[in-house]
């Protein structure tokens, strides 16, 4: 039989138990990241571009990197016809966060300023390039010399139509009476081009885009300046302002431009959401936006211009919340 422990050394062992256990409270009270958000879940849309262009094969790449930084949220890509066809479906509620240029936006604030208050950015991307391409033999020097010939122009809602109608009003041109418009994108416009029914067409992408990459292995292609119209473009106002003079560095198509550099025009990119969205989990694909750029850059190039420093520069739309929130805890 065991005998009872005596009362004061029994509650001398019941005060050292509590003692320790609080001790034991205090220590997981602070190592455990008390009142933290869960790891967001559930699913959201990410819209892109056509098959073949920079913004989808963007969107797949950075799919891999959420899928592995957020296990919980089931990512759908959506391709679109591009730019404003991403700001339609981000307002219409058929996706969550899309890529669109700066211009774009603001010709979505133009055309529907009340949907396009709630818009939101995470971070500038990398720039796109408008590039004009056309047959090795083509006699074509300039914009102003594409009057009366077939011109791929971007599908109908692309960014690359907005631009290119720009463009063409910089050179003199109108869109509607002085070229033939084939409203087709960059799934189509190569084929077209090599097959000998398109003149030309323009397609503003990453640099460089594996579309004209592909084309000009197939056949004798160049690029066509677009730097002389930039006073043009900027005497356009407001709707211009988001357009830079660029220049295609020389081994952006190596085969195409035989170490030479081409003048033309460049807009940013933005990742955008809406004030709807969950800080949490945009705090969280922002952040992987960012820290994926090596790894997504082997692949896309372009993407190698994604950068913490110039990231939170997404005029014109400001900083959504759970973005913001992330830049600052980066702050060295």
């Amino acid at each position: 039989m065991v005998s009872a422990l005596p009362r004061t050394g029994g509650r001398r062992a019941l005060l050292a138990a509590a003692a320790v256990l609080v001790t034991l409270g205090l220590v997981l009270w602070w190592l455990l990241p008390l009142g933290s958000p869960p790891a967001p879940g559930g699913q959201l849309t990410l819209s892109t571009g056509v098959r073949s262009g920079v913004y989808a094969r963007y969107g797949e790449l950075l799919k891999q990197d959420l899928r592995r930084d957020l296990p919980r949220v089931d990512v759908r890509l959506m391709n679109s016809a591009g730019s404003l066809d991403n700001l339609d479906q981000l307002t219409n509620g058929n996706a969550q966060f899309a890529i669109a240029t700066a211009d774009a936006v603001v010709e979505q604030q133009r055309r529907a300023p009340e949907a396009a208050a709630r818009l939101r950015a995470c971070a500038r991307l990398y720039d796109d390039y408008m590039q004009l391409v056309v047959p090795g033999d083509s006699r074509v020097g300039s914009t102003r010399d594409l009057k009366n010939l077939r011109v791929g122009v971007g599908a109908d809602g692309s960014g690359v139509q907005l631009i290119t109608r720009r463009l063409l009003a910089a050179a003199g041109l109108d869109f509607d009476d002085d070229i033939e418009a084939v409203r087709a994108g960059i799934d189509r416009m190569p084929k077209l081009l090599e097959d000998g029914k398109l003149d030309a067409f323009f397609w503003s992408g990453g640099l460089p885009t594996s579309a004209v990459q592909q084309l000009a292995r197939r056949t004798p292609v160049r690029l066509v300046q677009l730097g002389d119209l930039i006073p043009a473009l900027h005497r356009q106002g407001g709707r211009a302002r988001h357009y830079r003079a660029a220049v295609m560095p020389a081994d952006a198509y190596p085969q195409v431009q035989k170490g030479q550099a081409i003048k033309t025009i460049a807009v940013a990119n933005l990742l955008v959401t809406t004030d709807r969205q969950d800080p949490v989990l945009t705090e969280a694909i922002t952040r992987t936006v960012i820290r994926s750029r090596d790894r997504i850059g082997t692949k896309v190039h372009a993407a190698q211009r994604v950068d913490l420093r110039t990231a939170v520069f997404t005029d014109p739309l400001p900083l959504h919340e759970g973005a913001r929130r992330y830049y600052v805890s980066e702050k060295p």
